[in-house]
């Protein structure tokens, strides 16, 4: 057996750390990942100066990059780079850093993500309005309202209601769920349930999206250290076994032709995950997905095949998603109302349900935990296979 095959080198997050998260103002997303990472390591039982490997990624204030390892005085690291894919970023970096560790290149890897959009007395919208370019396609694209996020998912969702007959009220459903898991979660923006009614009540922002449709905003970071089981039973916290990975990157192009809306790269990613853990979906026990708006976690859960194409409207109606349903998605409330920090906010709370330390919330059955990260307007998709155990 070779060494990237030894049950001993087996990847497993040992480590988690998330920072103060929110409204929280005076600090630059650089500092928010330093502090994550010391968190992380702290909660493993290693020092910083332990990590052999740093994985970096920001959001749209950027910050966070190779300068990081001087700031908390690594050296000698064995693996370093800075990457992105958006939203499906730290799914990415959990893959690389466990192909890192299997293969011997690193022993303990630290992947973080950081970021400090917000600003007193300035909107939540307004962190990420961003200006886009005034010619070619982004100024026709502009000129026609298609500036940001939320007016492109809208499309996405507004074909997907026109071939399936989705619904804003079964798009309500996935909000009203993931507020009665925030209910439950300390570190949730938002807890104050929220009801159908509510959700439809909410101010339209890009039909169809409602308020309520869309995630909220934080400051922030989330750090994870990767490293081997054999390391990790040694460590302070219970190892969480990275079982299967996989990405996507459909490259759709922007026609009628395309399946946009349709399909995601969770089609591929998540089956090809699976496969490498050796599950399939009726062994998943928690889904953690990616849910920049309500619309992104119903899609996302039809090409998992938590339900056939078409119908995860009915699936989020029948309350299969909420506390209490046969599928607990988004335990933490998600980044619709827990905090957002792109592919971090569902693999942070993947993490916590794995090890059983998810509190209130925490559900019985946690031996298998899928986590999706999304990037881009459905462009980036990547999927991880968490487990308290070891491939069987």
């Amino acid at each position: 057996m070779s060494t990237a095959e030894s049950p001993a080198r087996g990847p497993v997050i040992a480590g988690l750390g998330i920072t103060d998260m929110g409204k929280v103002y005076g600090r630059g997303a650089a500092d928010f990942a330093a502090d994550a990472v010391r968190r992380a390591a702290a909660d493993a039982g290693l020092a910083p100066t332990d990590l052999d490997g740093l994985l970096t990624s920001s959001g749209v204030t950027g910050g966070v990059g190779l300068a990081l390892q001087r700031q908390l005085g690594l050296r000698d690291l064995r693996l370093l780079s800075e990457m992105q894919a958006y939203g499906s970023t730290a799914g990415g970096m959990v893959q690389y850093a466990a192909m890192a560790v299997r293969a011997g290149m690193a022993e303990a890897v630290a992947c973080v993500f950081a970021d400090a959009p917000l600003r007193e007395k300035s909107s939540a919208g307004a962190a990420y309005a961003g200006a886009r370019g005034l010619a070619g396609w982004d100024g026709l694209m502009t000129a026609a309202g298609l500036a940001g996020a939320n007016p492109m998912y809208a499309m996405a969702a507004r074909r997907h209601m026109d071939t399936y007959g989705t619904t804003s009220e079964q798009l309500a459903h996935v909000a009203v769920a993931q507020r009665a898991w925030a209910a439950m979660n300390p570190r949730a923006q938002f807890r104050d349930p929220i009801t159908v009614e509510d959700h439809q009540a909410s101010r339209m922002i890009a039909e169809p999206f409602h308020l309520l449709d869309c995630c909220l905003v934080s400051n922030g970071g989330v750090a994870v250290v990767v490293t081997t089981a054999e390391r990790a039973a040694h460590l302070r916290r219970p190892p969480v076994h990275v079982l299967g990975w996989a990405q996507s990157h459909p490259g759709l192009p922007m026609h009628r032709d395309s399946d946009f809306g349709l399909v995601s790269g969770a089609a591929q990613s998540g089956p090809a995950a699976m496969k490498m853990a050796g599950v399939a979906v009726d062994d998943v026990d928690v889904a953690e997905l990616y849910d920049c708006y309500t619309f992104t976690a119903l899609l996302t859960l039809e090409d998992y095949g938590f339900c056939a194409k078409g119908e995860g409207g009915a699936f989020a109606a029948s309350g299969a998603l909420a506390p209490g349903g046969s599928l607990p998605v988004n335990t933490g409330g998600g980044q619709l109302s827990s905090y957002y920090m792109w592919g971090m906010t569902p693999l942070s709370e993947a993490v916590l349900q794995a090890r059983g330390e998810a509190g209130e919330r925490q559900v019985p059955r946690h031996d298998i935990v899928l986590v999706s990260g999304n990037g881009g307007i459905l462009d980036h998709h990547s999927t991880l296979v968490l487990s308290p155990h070891p491939h069987a």
